[in-house]
């Protein structure tokens, strides 16, 4: 199915896997300077409020892509889930999460992530991924981005940054997330 969308973000990184996860849709990033600020309980609510956003200042006839995603890590009550992006304020996100797993042997997390996309008529189409797995005692390997130097999905022994980047435009959760939003998409 052909379709133009936006992207309502600034990350370059989730446009490429974006791109890579909905082949023969036309994606852009919105091209907006002022996005409003993540104040939802919820990814969903997040990548909704993104989404909206989009639809009020983006183009008439193009779809908007709402994302939020996170890393939920049971040591940590699934912290730092919606504040992943943040979590670690100045210090480097990945030493943070480290230091605080150092010595514990509970490990499980999961990536989670949440689209949302706005039809040019108002229509919402929703799309939700899940990337089981761990956190590693250690960052390894050069791809990807944010987390996936020390996560390690279910039944992998390597990081997804290991992995590489074609793993991860099939198997991580934005492409889990992309894969069922396009699946909404096409059902209407």
């Amino acid at each position: 199915m052909e379709l133009v969308a936006r992207l309502c973000s600034g990350n370059p990184h989730k446009l490429d896997e974006l791109r890579k996860a909905l082949p023969g849709w036309t994606i852009e990033l919105l091209g907006a300077s002022d996005f409003p600020p993540e104040q939802g309980s919820t990814h969903y609510e997040n990548a909704r409020g993104k989404a909206l956003y989009g639809r009020e200042v983006g183009d008439a006839d193009a779809w908007m892509i709402g994302e939020d995603s996170g890393l939920q890590v049971d040591a940590l009550g699934g912290g730092p889930g919606l504040h992943s992006a943040r979590w670690a304020g100045d210090e480097d996100p990945i030493d943070r999460l480290l230091r605080e797993l150092e010595g514990l042997g509970e490990r499980a997390a999961r990536y989670v992530c949440e689209l949302v996309a706005i039809a040019p008529d108002g229509a919402e189409r929703r799309g939700t991924g899940t990337l089981e797995g761990r956190i590693a005692r250690d960052r390894r390997g050069s791809e990807g981005f944010g987390y996936d130097p020390v996560f390690v999905p279910a039944g992998e022994e390597r990081t997804v940054a290991e992995l590489g980047n074609a793993w991860k435009a099939e198997h991580s959760h934005r492409a889990r997330a992309a894969r069922a939003l396009r699946a909404s998409v096409v059902a209407t």
